[in-house]
């Protein structure tokens, strides 16, 4: 009998399901083999597109104008492949120093990682190089060419002499922002004043030159052409950023609950009247689609193209005030918090940071930004190679003591000349032939040869290891092993 009841027994499952979404027309740039459609992206106003627009330009800002900072009367931002050291105010670092400079991406890239657990790929949407330019570029097209529709018509016209006058207006202003970009950015690693009046006098070497081109073009492709293509397919951070994710992330997020089922309709009746026909919020109008930089449609759900740059929050907030609705049918929100309530709200409630992908990210983070601190504090003012005289090991003077030949290359890493003083340690009866004291200028190097001569009766050893040692007047020293050959 027990056996026929638990036979009988029907399982109990949880049903509820988010409304499926209607299917977008849209175009999806899912598969690169797929012929591109060209998205021609809607202007739209609001807040979050405000705020977008002004990170933008600071940034934009930021970036021409920080070649031209002055630090002691030198560019105080700079990376002098050349010189082989780089200069950032009064931190010079040279090629001992790459370590730093790794500790510096590594903070870089799990402050993005952190940032991203919780505020999603904001990153891309509002500071991303790409997207900045992307849309400075589309704010040109807009001016020279028109609004979307326009634009539109434009493309679909044959050639006629107002199309070619607009079309080589706009690639000649996407050319000039490029070259500018280009300049500014060669000006990162060459002195920019001296760049700027060798291109004046049309006097750059060959290598200059070609790296202002070859920047001009990649500006020039990437921000005028190839666009959502460096998002979606190029870069590698679509790919993986999901992987970061976690229930309490805030996107860019459609309410099917509320939005389902979509369709037009006149603005006559009621809300509550267009619900009890079977009507969501979401009147169909494709204004989300028409706005977003990568092309895709945020109502079928969270996908990789999707840069969380807001611009569909703002179109449908703009259309939702219109139709007088509650704004925020698409909001940033995260998935914990779209919680179906009698089949419309949303559950705004704030997420808690305290979850392990941020709690772990924040951890990393706050160890490499330790790490990176420690590494600059403690930076060495001086640093000491010693090379040996390759063409003998040791030679023999009159009066029977061993000389041995070396080079001694000390660096200046500080922003003040620095006079230095040579000795040994671990050798005995040890003596210096050559200058003792040297003077370095700031940021440089001094090779300075020297020849250590030491009693031949003293040396238990053929081969002897010391130590040298240079000191500064505030008792900074710098050490190197050395070897002593004897016969």
């Amino acid at each position: 009998m027990n056996g026929v009841q638990q036979q009988q027994r029907i399982e109990i499952k949880d049903i509820t399901q988010v409304p499926k979404p209607q299917e977008s027309t849209a175009v999806q740039p899912r598969d690169a083999s797929i012929k591109r459609n060209k998205i021609y992206i809607r202007s739209v106003r609001g807040k979050i597109e405000n705020l977008r627009r002004y990170t933008g330009l600071y940034f934009l800002l930021m970036f021409l104008a920080l070649p031209w900072l002055q630090y002691n009367g030198k560019q105080a931002i700079l990376l002098d492949f050349v010189q082989q050291k780089l200069h950032f105010f009064s931190l010079t670092l040279w090629p001992q120093d790459l370590t730093i400079l790794a500790w510096l991406f590594i903070v870089a890239a799990f402050a993005l990682f952190f940032v991203t657990a919780i505020w999603g790929r904001v990153w891309c949407g509002f500071m991303c190089p790409q997207t900045v330019f992307t849309f400075l570029f589309v704010w040109i097209e807009e001016k020279t060419e028109g609004a979307r529709n326009k634009r539109i018509h434009l493309d679909q016209q044959s050639m006629s002499k107002q199309k070619v006058l607009k079309k080589g207006l706009k690639h000649s202003l996407w050319l000039a922002v490029s070259a500018l970009t280009a300049i500014t950015f060669v000006g990162y690693f060459t002195p920019i004043k001296p760049l700027l009046l060798q291109l004046s006098q049309l006097n750059i070497d060959f290598w200059t030159g070609f790296y202002i081109v070859l920047f001009t073009a990649c500006t020039y492709g990437n921000a005028g052409w190839l666009r959502e293509i460096m998002c979606t397919h190029i870069c590698p951070y679509s790919r993986f950023q999901s992987s970061m994710f976690d229930d309490d992330t805030y996107t860019a997020t459609y309410n099917a609950y509320r939005g389902e089922g979509r369709g037009p309709r006149p603005k006559r009746l009621s809300q509550q009247q267009y619900k009890s026909k079977g009507l969501g919020d979401c009147i169909d109008c494709n204004l989300c689609v028409q706005v977003c930089p990568t092309g895709i449609d945020i109502r079928n759900g969270l996908q990789y193209e999707c840069i969380n740059c807001g611009a569909c929050v703002d179109a449908c907030n703009g259309v939702m005030a219109k139709m007088g609705y509650e704004s925020g049918l698409i909001s940033y929100t995260s998935a914990s918090n779209l919680k179906q309530t009698d089949n419309q709200a949303v559950n705004h409630k704030q997420s808690s940071l305290l979850r392990p992908k941020v709690i772990g990210y924040f951890a990393v983070l706050l160890v490499m930004t330790g790490l990176l601190i420690d590494s600059v504090v403690n930076l060495a003012p001086l640093d000491l190679n010693v090379i040996r005289d390759r063409n003998i090991l040791y030679r023999e003077t009159p009066n029977g003591n061993i000389e041995n030949v070396y080079t001694l290359v000390v660096m200046n890493k500080t922003q003040s000349a620095q006079q230095v003083t040579l000795s040994t340690e671990g050798l005995s009866d040890a003596k210096i032939r050559g200058e003792k004291v040297i003077t370095i200028e700031p940021n440089q190097l001094v090779k300075h040869p020297i020849t250590i001569d030491v009693n031949a009766s003293v040396l238990n050893e053929r081969i002897t290891p010391f130590q040298i040692k240079v000191m500064n007047s505030a008792g900074e020293i710098a050490i190197s092993e050395a070897t002593f050959f004897g016969r």
